[in-house]
């Protein structure tokens, strides 16, 4: 088993929207097998925590956008940061349209790494 640090995006939406678009990028630990294990299992925890509550009558909504990042970890320390941050951008849409960009390319990655492996693994 292998640490992978993934970043994970969500969009924060308090009422309607009618707000400057609001993001927080989290940054986690995942175990897994590989990168394409560590791809799958970060977005299945991101589409785990998307949710909505109503607080003082007002609709709060986390909204997973994607994984925008994947680093494996070559050896831990103790002290080690994982961080997490909130944002926010002029341009919602761009901005989500990156995260779902990167997000592309690194599954791309992922899947080439993981057929390599197996390449690699049977002998060919």
């Amino acid at each position: 088993m292998n640490w992978f640090l993934v970043k994970l995006v969500y969009r924060f939406i308090c009422g309607g929207g009618l707000h400057t678009p609001e993001f927080n990028e989290q940054l986690r630990l995942v175990a897994a097998d590989d990168i394409l294990h560590a791809f799958h299992k970060a977005r299945l925890i991101g589409e785990r925590e998307t949710a909505g509550i109503i607080s003082n009558g007002l609709q709060l909504t986390w909204k997973f956008i994607d994984v925008s990042e994947i680093l494996p970890i070559e050896k831990t320390t103790d002290g080690a940061e994982v961080w997490s941050g909130m944002n926010e951008e002029a341009d919602a849409d761009m901005y989500i349209r990156n995260t779902q960009q990167k997000s592309k390319a690194l599954l791309q990655e992922a899947i080439y790494q993981f057929n390599n492996l197996n390449v690699s693994a049977i002998g060919t």
